[in-house]
Formats: structure tokens, sequence, C-alpha cells
């Protein structure tokens, strides 16, 4: 049990013995450090059940505290602060409990327990991955290892988008303009090639219309009437009737993408347990909807459409099947959904990882598979994200002005390589080395700089920035996790064993901070933020620092206090590759 969890129970205990009154919850913070203690307890918001001097009501319960609490041994009141002192042989206790535990800070699953489902990526086959991709992926993949962590057990899935107008446009630019080429004939990843027809079906399209709006047609009649466009829709129409041409050509074309994202995800360093495709789910649903008119969930209208009336919710009404029958993206994600628990009987929850301008699809989404009666619609979560800018502004996929996953990565692999060498980091490695060191140091700084931002917060990405040696950036938790190796490879005797008694300030600081690790873990997880875990890494890392320039740890002359610090900086350095494990981060043994 922590420290926190074990005053807590005293408050609550003491609060009741004091006052005979009952309080819910108990308000911490860390202690100023003008102030002797370790940690504080908020005495204000407890005077909305007691009424009083918060002064006095601090000096009762930090008596009751001391008297039932060994390991407090002192404390002080400072206004409506209750500043307590913690041994240190609770902290060198606590520390030998944990030194030996490779996964300290992890939760087993629990036998029985629900699984939780993890969407996330979700792409279209007409393009490759973008910058919003990249952050999409980053946040899913991190959320997916984070509840893990926690103690669930988790699938990740996306569900690929490989139907649609968008798909054939691509497919009848590259029949019309394509001159039979390949990846293998042209050298370039298969997503990327789709995706450079998709750009000139738009091409083609604007002159389209520019020449029938000069021949006299409105902007909306040339839209319409543009043959190429007219091209596609039939294309659409001969896929879902099954035209083997067609079809032959999507499946096709679809496998060069499929190979192309491949590479983008191992080289993200992401993965899925299963994958879903939307050409087998787009007519999910429909049965569902016939049950729901039954249940009075959905009504028909008189021109045959069904919707659902969420008025009474705050809402509006949202169709749910068209007039002729056909489904619509609302559908298809509830027939996917109520799939998803047929095909994982174990699943008792997921996760939609999703930007934020889908936020009122998923309210609701989420109501109606409620209103269809599953227990497992009130364990649906969208993470919802904000969008990615650049400086150069807003990325438009039909222009062909993306940022390319894939040219993303290489480039801060670049730039990782650049200030590297400008700072003379990497003296005496071989090119191997160099070029592997680089893409960690490079694809570090891009995950961390995406992953300690609140999710739901918009992002203003400089690559440049992102690569720093110096402050909350991933290069430079990477640099603290490298120094560390150095330390325990410099250290030639046995520290196996330590006898520590008192702690120097700068230890118990560094130990307060490890304290923290697996209530941090599970505050992440039930928040689905990566932001608090990489956070906390710097937290960390910077107390680290501070310990590092204040006492001496290979030079201690006491064996004892030697060997302790070896430990700890050891167990601080197994700690930050277990935090930056759950984000996806590699760390580098020399730097």
């Amino acid at each position: 049990m922590s420290i926190q969890n074990l005053i807590e129970i005293k408050v609550k205990e003491g609060f009741l013995a004091l006052y005979n009154i009952e309080i819910p919850t108990v308000e911490f913070q860390g202690t100023r450090k003008e102030f002797e203690g370790d940690i504080t307890v908020v005495v204000f918001p407890l005077l909305r059940y007691k009424k009083g001097n918060p002064v006095q009501i601090g000096e009762d319960l930090g008596k009751y505290i001391v008297d039932n609490i060994t390991e407090i041994t002192n404390y002080n009141v400072v206004k409506g602060f209750l500043n307590l002192v913690v041994a240190d042989t609770f902290y060198v206790d606590f520390f030998n409990s944990i030194y030996a535990n490779a996964s300290y800070g992890f939760v087993s699953p629990q036998e029985n327990e629900k699984a939780i489902m993890v969407e996330y990526s979700s792409p279209n086959t007409n393009k490759p991955l973008h910058l919003g991709h990249v952050r999409n992926n980053l946040l899913g993949y991190s959320v997916a290892e984070i509840l893990k962590a926690s103690g669930k057990k988790v699938y990740k899935t996306q569900i690929i988008n490989d139907r649609g107008i968008h798909i054939c446009k691509s497919m009848l630019a590259w029949e019309k303009f394509g001159n039979g080429e390949t990846p293998e004939s042209t050298g370039l990843k298969g997503d990327k090639l789709v995706g450079n027809y998709y750009v000139k079906f738009d091409q083609e399209y604007k002159k389209e219309i520019s020449q029938l709006i000069s021949e006299g047609k409105t902007e909306e009649e040339a839209k319409k009437q543009a043959p190429i466009i007219i091209e596609a829709q039939q294309m659409l129409l001969k896929w879902e009737a099954g035209d083997e041409h067609v079809v032959s050509l999507w499946k096709e074309m679809n496998s060069w993408v499929y190979k192309g994202f491949d590479v983008t995800y191992k080289n993200m360093g992401v993965d899925f347990d299963m994958l879903y495709y939307e050409s087998n789910t787009y007519l999910l649903g429909k049965d569902f909807v016939a049950q729901g008119i039954e249940k009075g969930v959905f009504y028909k209208k008189e021109d045959g459409s069904v919707w659902c009336d969420l008025t009474e919710d705050g809402l509006d009404e949202k169709i749910v099947l068209r007039s002729d029958g056909t489904a619509v993206y609302m559908t298809q994600d509830i027939g996917t959904a109520i799939q998803r628990v047929k095909d994982y009987t174990d699943v008792g929850g997921m996760v939609y990882t999703v930007g934020n301008e889908q936020d009122y699809h998923f309210q609701v989404l989420f109501l109606i598979l409620k209103k269809l009666g599953f227990d497992w619609a009130n364990q649906l979560h969208h993470l919802s994200y904000g969008m990615v800018d650049l400086p150069s502004g807003k990325m438009k996929s039909r222009e062909g002005t993306v940022v390319d996953a894939d040219d993303l990565m290489i480039e801060m692999t670049s730039t990782a390589e650049e200030i590297s060498e400008e700072l003379g980091k990497l003296d005496g490695y071989s090119d191997v080395e160099k070029q592997d060191l680089h893409k960690k140091i490079g694809l570090g700084a891009l995950k961390y700089f995406v992953l300690k931002v609140d999710p739901k917060k918009r992002i203003l990405f400089d690559p440049k920035s992102s690569v720093d040696f110096q402050g909350n950036t991933g290069p430079f938790i990477q640099y603290t996790y490298a120094r560390i190796q150095s330390i325990i490879r410099k250290a030639d005797f046995d520290y196996s064993k330590a006898v520590i008694i008192e702690l120097h300030e700068k230890e118990k600081e560094l130990l307060k901070q490890l304290e923290l690790f697996p209530e941090i873990i599970q505050h992440s997880a039930a928040n689905y933020s990566p932001a608090l875990i990489a956070n906390y890494t710097y937290d960390l890392v910077k107390e680290f620092n501070s310990f590092y320039q204040n006492v001496s740890i290979l030079g201690e002359e006491d064996k004892n206090k030697k060997t302790f610090r070896v430990q700890l900086a050891k167990k601080v350095a197994d700690t930050i590759k277990l935090t930056f494990s759950l984000l996806g981060i590699e760390v580098p043994e020399r730097m």
C-alpha cells in the first residue's frame, strides 16, 4: 500500500473518530519546498463537512495521524495545509520491495475479466498514412499498452475503409492514366502509388469542372455532370454488383496499399491483433435496425427511411437506413460493434481512437447501442483528439499537400542526425550504430512530442524543436537513460546489496517519484491519456538529474551509500524504459 493510500485511510478514520463525520475523499499535494514535509493533506475541502478553523482541524488530524501511523514522524500546519513528514525507513523499505521487480507498476490481468478492444488507425485505401494518422496510431497504440499495464486484457484492431467512391476515384484514374504501372515497375510503395492517382483524379476532375463552367454550367451542375465523376459513380455501382473486372482491379490495388501500410506500421512500431474491412462490414447493422423498429428505438418515415429520435436526450433525429434500404455510416458502426462482441465474446468495452470532428457521431452511436439494450454499450469510449497542424498550414489529401507519415519519419531521423552531429554526441560510433541511434532518437522525439500533449488539445508540430536534448522532449529523456547506463557500466563492484537507514533529501525526492508510478499507470488508463505517462517520465528524469548533480554516485566513499545510489539510478532507468515502452519509444543504451 502506498503512503498516500495509508494516510487517506487514517484521515477518514480520524475524521470519523474526532468529529463523527464520514468524508468521501481526501485531497493531497506534494509539500512545498519551503516547508518541512513529504506529503500534504489539503484541509480546505474538508470544511464542507466540518465547519471550523482549518488550522485547528489540521492540528487535530496531524496529531491523530502521527499517533496512528508509525511511518509518519512529524507534522506541521500552514494555514489550511497539513504537511506530513514520512520516515526514511518507509522509503528504504519501499525501494527494497520494488528493486528486483522488473515490471514494477504493471498489473497482470484478472481471470474472467472482460477485455477492452481499442480501435485506431482505420485508414482509407486510396492514399498513404499522413500526419493525422501518426497521432491516431501513436495514441491508440499507447492507450492499448497502458490499459494492458493497468491490468486489462486488450485487443488492438482497426477497420480499413476499403470501399466507396473515394476508392473508385483512385482506381479510375489509374485505369485512365496509369499505363499499367505497378509498385514494382515504379519503385514506389503501393500506398503512395495509389495515392498519386487519387490526386490525379482530383486534378482531372477540376479541369472538367472548369471546362463545363466555361460552357455555361453552374459550378454545382458542373460538379455533378463532369464525365470523370460520373464514371467513378458507375464504377462503384459495378463494384457493388460484383462486376468481375472492377472487383479484380479493386483487389489488386488494395493489395498494393496493404503492403505499403504494413511497412509504415512496422517503421512506426505499432501493431494490431485483428483487422476489419468496411467491404465486409458495410451491410452489417441492417438486421438490428429491424429489431430496433420492433423495440420502438427506431421509426419509419413515409418515404421508407428509418430514423432514431434522440431529441429527448438533447440530440437530434438520426437516419439509420435510407429510403432505398441502403445503410449509412451509423448503421455500419452499429453492426460492426455488435459483430466484434460476437467475434470476441470476452469483449466488454471498446475505445474508438478518432478525431474530434466525429464527437457527435460517437455520442449518437453509443446512445443508440444503449437503447438497443447492449450492456457493454456502457463501456464505450471515444478517444477524441485534436488535429495536428504544421507551421506550413492545413493538409489536403486531394490536392497532395498532406505530410506523408513515411516522409515525416525519414525527416525526423534526418533531423536527429543533423542535431547529433552538431552536438558531437556520437563520436566513435560506427555508421550502422549511428543510423540505428538516429532512428531511435528521431522517432522517439516524434512520439514523445505527440503523446506528451493531452489528446483533446490541438498540436502545432515542429520537427526541429521536438529533437532537442534539453527540456521536455524524448531525446532529453533518452539521453538521461543512456547516462544511467554509462554509470552502471562503470560500476565495477557488487551493487546487489545495500544497507541504508538515512536518506539524502535528493534520494528521498527520487523515491517519492518512483512511488507514484503504479498510481500514474492507473490514472492514465482511467483517463485514456498517454500524456500523464509522458509527463510523469519527464518529472522523474528532472528529479534524477537534480539527484545526479547534487550527490556523488560512483565517487561516494561510503560503500553502502555508493551501492544504494547505483541501485537507485538503475531503478530509475528501468522505470524510464517501462514508461517509454508504454509510449512505443525505444531507449538507447549509449548516446
